[in-house]
């Protein structure tokens, strides 16, 4: 645990000097890589390539709260490979931890594929409890809404997406349209949905299991404020599968293999499939919770996504629009 420093950035992006937060810092990518490099064989650190024209924006202040400010790194495609799509992608970290440059090797990768690829900081549990981080993830989808065009973004190819805890709530954003509805009662519009492991209904018994086991100082527990018992409607609220209905978008779930991180997959999949909803599931072979940090893993997540996306925004393969 480390307790961040104030600082002052430079006013080139806006930002507003920062108050002293408690910061948790006890999960990062290589604690992680120590924890699977001799569970895993084949394991390997991403490597990480620009391609010709592509571009990395650091930084950028999507939202100025009363004492600090939050901000996004933007991925865009090179001029060339641009498809015109966006996906702002949630960090993971038990709703506690974590950082958006966790992503910084699949959002490479998927620029280099030509998709913008947008990554913000939240408000995490030692912070805000829900729903403030929730809040911070519709702001930055609005923003990326409000900014298309300058980036070279349609407003109807953005798509939202996470990782384990990000993933859950990638997809409660995506699929509880109240979230990202604004005051004037404009909801940001989100075309599709990638969850990488992220858990798609909390109150689904495997879930309860591992979730809710530690009570009160469960990680989802302290950031809803509470544990299942304590508070079962907040843990439903909190549940995306429980939002679930013919306005939800294209889903896909990659997965680890791992039941209790996609918990709840089945019926999303079956009530996303009553509605005539697109939705994909794919497990990974002998792979890692968080998969999408390393390779060989990295690459082929990156691939599917991109034919997600693709297919789901009616492009070919070779990027023209059908």
């Amino acid at each position: 645990m480390a307790l961040a420093a104030a600082a002052i950035a430079y006013g080139l992006t806006g930002w507003m000097p920062a108050t002293a937060r408690e910061v948790d810092d006890s999960y990062t990518v290589a604690q992680r890589f120590e924890q699977y490099r001799n569970q895993y064989s084949g394991i390997s650190w991403p490597a990480v390539t620009l391609a010709e024209g592509q571009e990395i924006l650091f930084d950028r202040r999507y939202k100025r709260l009363s004492d600090r400010s939050l901000g996004l790194d933007v991925f865009l495609p090179s001029q060339k490979r641009r498809l015109g799509t966006a996906l702002v992608l949630l960090h993971g970290g038990a709703w506690r931890s974590g950082d958006k440059s966790h992503f910084y090797a699949l959002a490479s990768h998927l620029a280099g594929m030509g998709h913008a690829v947008v990554l913000p900081e939240y408000r995490l549990a030692p912070e805000a409890r829900y729903p403030a981080g929730m809040a911070d993830a519709a702001d930055a989808l609005r923003w990326v809404h409000d900014n298309a065009a300058r980036f070279g973004i349609k407003p109807d190819r953005v798509a939202v997406g996470g990782a384990s805890s990000g993933g859950q709530m990638a997809a409660l954003l995506a699929y509880d349209a109240s979230l990202r509805t604004d005051a004037a009662g404009r909801a940001a519009p989100v075309a599709a949905l990638v969850d990488l492991d992220g858990v798609l209904d909390m109150t689904d018994p495997l879930a309860l299991q591992f979730e809710n086991a530690a009570g009160d100082k469960s990680p989802f527990a302290q950031w809803v404020g509470g544990s299942f018992e304590s508070s079962p409607q907040t843990w439903i609220e909190a549940s995306a599968g429980r939002h679930v209905s013919q306005t939800s978008p294209p889903t896909l779930i990659l997965g680890s293999g791992i039941p209790r991180f996609t918990a709840g997959k089945v019926a999303v999949l079956a009530a996303l499939q009553s509605h005539g909803t697109q939705a994909e599931a794919y497990d990974l072979a002998n792979a890692p919770h968080d998969f999408w940090l390393f390779e060989p893993w990295l690459t082929p997540t990156a691939r599917r996504i991109d034919r997600f996306l693709r297919a789901v925004m009616g492009f070919g393969q070779n990027g023209d629009r059908r």
